[in-house]
Order: C-alpha cells, then structure tokens, then sequence
C-alpha cells in the first residue's frame, strides 16, 4: 500500500527502549557509537520553553530535557515542542496578542474540516511519495529522484494556508509542495515518468516541477538557487502594486490594478543545509531593504544532503539568522502537524499584513536517502533513519493524538486513506497512459522566439502611456525626454558613444513598456559607462534598483521577475563579474525548456567585457566570458563594436521574450562614436560585413575571409590598408551574433575567398573561434582551401604587463601576418 507506515509500524515505539536497545548495537563500534551521540550543548539545533521576558529562542534550551530521558543520546533529539512555546514566540517575536494567538490555535483545534485537511494532506504526501519510489525501483522514473517521506506537515501546511496566487520555489524534493500547491498528481506524475501528460511535457523530470495557472514555479536542482528567484518574485507582487498592472486569465499582464486587499505573498522553501548558502544572507538583506511580501520555510531535517547539518555548520538556528536584517523566524516542530498549522498561519498572516518577510524553520527528519542512488554512508545517518521511522512519523503522532482524544475514530481516518489512496492511483495510471512528448518539442523548447524574429513588428502594451502617467511625474517626465533628445541628437551627428547608444535604447524601451526593469551596480551614478545613467531618477527604486555587489543575488532576482511578467534588464559593470552569476545565469538559458515552454524568460544581460590589446587589465578583468557562457543552452549572445550595433541589438534583447547577454568592447565604450539607424531592432542571428574584398582580389585568389567582433574589429579595420597595400584584401565580417551563428552569411564569403582567418577574442582551448571552426568544418568544408587560421589568445592568463601581454593576446599585426599566411600557402 502506498500508505503504509514505515516499517509496518502499527504504534509508536517508545524512545527510550528504543534507543537503550540500539545502543547494544552501536557499541561494537565506538566511532559508530561517538558518531551516534553528543555532548549536551553542542548539539546547535534545539528548542526551548520561552517566558515572555526569555532571550531569543534555542532548540538547545529544552533538548537537555528530552536527552536526558532516553539514553544514549542521539545526534540530534526531538525537540517535543509544546503550543505554549509556539504561542510565546509569536508574542514575543511577532507582536501577537493573547487574544489573536487563541484564535490560531482555535481555528484548527475546534475545527474538524481543517485538521481533516491537515491529515488529508499529508496523507496524500505520502502515498504519492511511496508511490514514486514504487515506479522508481519499476524503471518508470529515472534519473534522480528526491523524496520528501516524514516531513508532511510543510505540505499540509502549504494546503491550508498558502493561496494559488502565490508564487512558490521549492528545490529539487518538491513533488509534494507542488501538489499542496494545487498542481494535478496525475501531471506531477506523469512529468516522472517523462510524459507529454507532464506538468512541463516530460522536459522537467522529478526535480523541475512548474505549473504556471498555480504560480508553483520550481522546482530547482542546484542547491539553495531558488532564494534569489523567489525574491524577485516578490518584488514581482510590489511592481504590480506600484505600477496599477495585474495578471488576465492568462496570467499576462493587464492595466488593471491588483485588488485592495492584495495578499499576495512568493513563498521559498529551502532546508536548513541550503541556507548556510550565502545567498540566504542576500535574500535576508533584499528582504529587508524592499519590504518583501516573502516567507522563507526552512526544512530542517539536520541533513544536508546526508552529511549531519552541525558537522557541517556553525549555526543551525535559522529561523534567527533575519535578526540583524530585522526579519523575524518562528521555530516549529514538524512532528506536529496541527502547531505547524497555526503557527505557520500566524507567520504567514504577519507578511500579508504588510509587515515585512520572516522566516518559519520547521525542525523534522527525512525518512528517505538523499535519494534512492545514495548510498547513505555519512555517520549516523541509518541509525537516525530508522529511529525517526519508528517515533517521529507526523502521520502516525496526528492519529494517535486525534483517534486518542476522540476526535476522529479509526475508520474516520480509514476511510480518509482510502480515498487518497484512490487518487494516487488514479495518477499513477494517468501517468502510464500518457505518450512520450515527440522529439521535435525538444528544439522547439530552444528559444521562446525564432532566431529570425523581427522585433520591429513587436507591438507594445496598448496602456503604456496610462501607466507611464500614473507612475512617473511630469518632472521626471520632461527630464528624460531632454535627455533622450540629447541623445537623439548625439545619434544623428554621429558623436555618440556604445554606453550612451545603450543607454539611449533602453530609456526608450523603459518608456515604450513599463513591466521593463533594471539591475546594476552604481545605478545611480550611472555605472561605469552611462548605460543606466538616469533610469533611478526617472523610474523609481522599485523599477530601476541599485544592488548589492553580488551579480549572482540580482541576476536570479531578475529571474524571478521574468518568471513573473516583467522584462528585466541586467547591467554588468564588467562581463567578467557575471561569474558569480554562472548558476542563475545558465538557469535562465534553461528555463523556458525546462518548463515545457510555460514560462517564458525576458531577460537582457549587457555590459562592457572582452580584452583588447594593451588594455593593462591583468587577467581577472580579460577573461573570455562571452565564451564561457556559449555552451549555456538558450541563450541568445551578441556582441556590438559600434554605437548603431549596440543600440539596434539592445532594443531587440529587451523585446524577445528569451534571455540575451550582449557583449561590449570594455575599451571602446566612449571613445567609438557614430551614428544610430533610430527606432530601429536590429536583428539577433545575424553577422554584418564591414569591409568586402575587391573582385580583383577574389580572382586571384588573394582574398580572405576575416571573422572577427568586440576589439577585433577595429583592429581589423586599422590592419585593411595594410593588408591591401602587400596586394591582398578581406571580407570583414562583424560577429554580432556568436550565438546563433550566421553560417549563411559566413558560407556566402567563404564561396567567394575560400580561405578563413578567426581574429578571436577567447582562448585557443573552449573559444569562440574552436567553435565556429569546427562548425564551418563540418558544414562549409568543400568551401574551403586552406585549413583555418586561429588568431585567438593563448591559454595563459592575460598579463598586466604589456611586453607579456603581446605573447597573448592577438591583435591587428597578427592578423596582417594571418592573411599572408592563408594568402602564400604558408600554414
């Protein structure tokens, strides 16, 4: 049966007897048995009984009590938390008054309906959990696959207190908060068994759950990635606010404002392990700093993955680490499912109020492995297992308690299971019957649109001006217009620059469509090169947002907006910084594939990077990011060496409905200057040729092919006179896309010179010019005569020091030698 208790348990084992007989065991081994006991203190998680006057809770204030009463003691004790200690933190720490606390605790222990709900949830947890590990060990799940067996009190309390309009991020054990949620069982389940019938078409698997009508979105397999997102779908909430927008049926964005009584709240579950991560720390500060409508739930089964948390990390109490932010934390225990209920209700109610985030920490046990793979070796962990089987099951604390005081009888909650039971059926056999999705949807999940999209045609929202009134006033209205004049007016006599053509194109998208936002490091001052020079002081804060120096933190808050209706835009000062954007970066290229195509990812990643020739940089600022993120599948990349480049490019990024990362040459920034083809997209797949070789040249056989982008093409433009001068000539082409890459312009060159020279700004091993190489191999070979010349940088670091830095990085006279070389055979 997919609800039988662990180990066929028909009555809870007392702990004491069970752990004096274990203890037997475990003492033929005394690493075992160190392993299988602490010191008390030095346990870091545990719970205390709180007066009123009390300091900041512990769990360690009240474990003494309960070690002491079963020997040996245990890694890590149940906390056996009363209400009362519950009722005095939500006083204490969230301003609760006797009253309103009696009326949580009323609202589920004088209601037989809701602890019905309570009990059905978790339940249903269960047996869709064991049925998984059912179909697992049957072939018909693969991959990983990551249970959530003992921890149902945070689904049952998803089902009662949180409502479909929030947004919730869960991680990779997600199954049973997406059902919680109100996604279908039988689409979760089919999604496992990698079916078109799936919640995201048998794309997602187990551990990437989404259902856009629910707001359930993710789902996310790295650990503790989901804390920013979440954010961001919390800021989400308050731009619609601001801006007066809401979601239609189908949850696009409307000029009608949200209710008065918008409640709305983005929900994050993460356990206790993930939030060591630092980003929890980010989130906490964003939280704070914003007023987010946010409720962290920390799963705290003292594992992190199967490593014992404590051995691990120095505080495991994080329901306290919002303190210094100001964001309070509420400890519950998930034994008991009912005081999860109220107290998380409480929490929950504190955030809808508009108070601000906070953080609910639910202490409980994972019955199951990290995942069925594993091997479960760290210490500890079986003898934990099996202990919490027997005495911490929530399912089995709910009927004792509720049978025992006579609320429900025996075949009250029989009758419950049954029907439960009928329904993970129900979906397992939906599952079964669904088709495999057709092999096609695996490119056509590529990008949310073509390659070969025209932006122009791009209609913008019919209420934009409405909007526009509302939120931006007169004054700050005629400042930007000036501004935009200005610009205008730069554009036209070709005296403007790369940052102030970028700059230019995103003060007109910002006006065209007000979901547009924007993240940056020194926004204010306009950062490095002017691209967000006056969006703050026209947009507001909550559209135009300085952000901590972390690009990881703002990049995945921005995801979380885009997941969300609106089209963020990220500024990097320097390229290079998107590092620490790697996770949240490639999340992104994946997410509308992942999904199933339900949600799209407007996100517009742009900044100053690549390395130039004497730019004395050192090697941290001349990193080829634009070639370490070509292998991030979705997303689309483009480079500008020009001002009309970098404006046309930047209007279609902000419109696709994908992410883009548009790269600009950090040393050209402000002295290339030109003009602009105004109000113009520029295409996102295409190359432009600067410079056609002569015919004369081509007949002769004395033509070349140059493909080249970033500081390269001026170096090539400057190396043309030479190269024309020895009697040869090119085919200058810009790579504005690197990715898709134009191989019909390309292939139209390469018929006329047969002969191709990369001027590449990445390095030999994993560049961009490997990767166009091997495709114009594969694809143009008969075209060519000569193998290809490579001109990329060498492996090494870049140096600082410009007599070293000419061993690496290639330039206009390496170029001028390259196509001597094709040209006389010398290769």
């Amino acid at each position: 049966s997919f609800l039988t208790h662990p180990q066929g348990q028909e009555s809870r084992i007392p702990t004491a007897m069970y752990f004096r007989s274990l203890a037997v065991a475990v003492a033929l081994c005394a690493s075992s048995a160190n392993a299988f006991s602490v010191t008390p203190g030095s346990r870091g998680l545990a719970m205390n009984a709180r007066a009123s006057v009390a300091p900041a809770l512990r769990m360690s204030d009240v474990a003494d009590a309960a070690v002491a009463a079963a020997e040996p003691e245990v890694m890590r004790p149940p906390i056996d938390m009363p209400w009362e200690s519950i009722s005095d933190q939500l006083k204490n720490t969230f301003g609760y008054s006797d009253d309103e606390v009696a009326a949580y605790e009323s609202a589920v222990d004088s209601d037989k309906d809701v602890l019905l709900q309570i009990y059905n949830a978790m339940t249903e947890a269960r047996a869709f959990e064991n049925a998984c590990n059912q179909q697992y060990m049957q072939g018909k799940v693969r991959g990983f696959m990551h249970l959530d067996n003992g921890q149902e009190s945070i689904p049952a309390l998803v089902d009662y207190a949180i409502k479909k309009g929030d947004k919730k991020y869960s991680y990779y054990r997600e199954h049973t908060h997406a059902i919680a949620s109100g996604v279908d069982a039988g689409a979760v389940m089919a999604e496992l068994f990698m079916k078109e019938g799936g919640t995201c078409k048998g794309a997602g698997g187990s551990m990437h759950i989404f259902d856009k009508e629910t707001y359930f979105q993710g789902g996310w397999a790295l650990v503790s990635e989901q804390l920013p997102y979440a954010g961001g779908a919390a800021k989400s909430i308050l731009l619609d606010r601001h801006l007066g927008v809401s979601d239609d049926e189908k949850i696009e964005k409307q000029n009608v404002a949200p209710p008065a009584d918008d409640d709305r709240i983005s929900v994050v579950f993460i356990g206790e392990g993930g939030s060591q991560n630092g980003r929890m720390a980010e989130l906490l500060n964003a939280a704070s700093k914003d007023n987010l409508p946010l409720l962290i739930i920390v799963i705290d089964n003292g594992r992190a993955i199967n490593t014992f948390t404590q051995d691990i990390a120095k505080n495991s109490n994080v329901f306290e680490q919002g303190k210094h932010y100001g964001v309070p934390g509420l400890l519950v225990d998930g034994l008991n499912a009912a005081d999860v209920a109220k107290g998380g209700k409480a929490v929950i109610d504190h955030i809808r109020s508009g108070k601000g985030s906070a953080v609910l920490q639910v202490h409980t046990y994972r019955f199951n492995g990290h995942s069925p793979a594993d091997p479960e070796h760290e210490r500890g962990r079986k003898e934990e297992k099996a202990w919490a089987r027997a005495s911490q099951d929530p399912i089995k604390a709910f009927e004792d308690k509720y049978i025992g005081n006579g609320v429900f009888t025996e075949d009250e909650l029989k009758d419950a299971r049954k029907q439960i039971l009928a329904k993970v059926k129900e979906a397992v056999k939906f599952a079964d019957e669904s088709p495999m999705p057709p092999v096609e949807l695996a490119k056509e999940l590529e990008y949310p649109d073509a390659p070969d999209t025209d932006y122009n045609n791009r209609p913008a929202p019919e209420w934009a001006d409405e909007v526009n009134a509302r939120t931006i006033s007169p004054e700050q209205m005629e400042t930007v217009n000036a501004h935009i004049a200005d610009l205008r007016a730069k554009a036209e006599a070709g005296e403007i620059s790369i940052g102030d053509a970028i700059n230019l194109a995103i003060h007109e998208e910002m006006l065209r469509d007000p979901t547009t936002t924007i993240h940056a490091e020194d926004l204010q001052a306009g950062s490095s090169y002017d691209i967000p020079k006056l969006t703050q002081q026209t947009y507001g804060q909550i559209r135009a947002a300085d952000e901590i120096i972390d690009e990881g933190h703002f990049i995945g808050k921005a995801l979380g907006e885009g997941m969300n209706g609106y089209r963020p835009i990220i500024e990097l000062m320097n390229t290079n910084f998107g590092i620490y954007g790697m996770a949240e970066i490639s999340s992104a290229g994946n997410t509308y594939a992942t999904t199933g195509g339900q949600f799209d990812m407007p996100m517009t990643i742009i900044g100053a990077g690549g390395t130039a020739p004497n730019q004395a940089l050192g090697a941290e600022h001349s990193q080829p990011f634009h070639a370490y993120v070509m292998g991030i599948p979705g997303l689309k990349i483009c480079t500008a060496a020009s001002p009309d480049a970098a404006y046309g490019i930047t209007k279609s990024m902000i419109r696709d409905n994908g992410p883009c990362f548009l790269f600009a040459p950090v040393k050209m920034m402000k002295e290339t200057k030109g003009k602009l083809d105004l109000d113009k997209c520029a295409a996102l797949n295409k190359c432009t040729v600067l410079h056609e070789a002569s015919q004369a040249s081509v007949d002769a056989g004395q033509a070349v092919t140059v493909l080249t982008y970033l500081h390269g093409v001026k170096e090539a433009q400057m190396s043309i006179e030479a190269i024309q001068e020895e009697g040869f000539d090119i085919d200058l082409i810009e790579l504005r896309s690197l990715k898709p890459l134009d191989m019909e312009t390309i292939g139209k060159s390469l018929a006329r010179t047969n002969k191709l020279c990369i001027l590449d700004e990445s390095t030999k091993s994993g560049g961009v010019g490997a990767t166009i190489s091997a495709q114009v191999s594969e694809e143009l070979f008969d075209l060519l005569d000569a193998p290809v010349k490579r001109l990329c940088m060498d492996d090494a670091p870049v140096p600082y020091a410009s007599s070293m830095e000419k061993a690496v990085v290639k330039r206009g006279d390496d170029l001028v030698q390259g196509v001597f070389d094709l040209c006389l055979g010398a290769y």
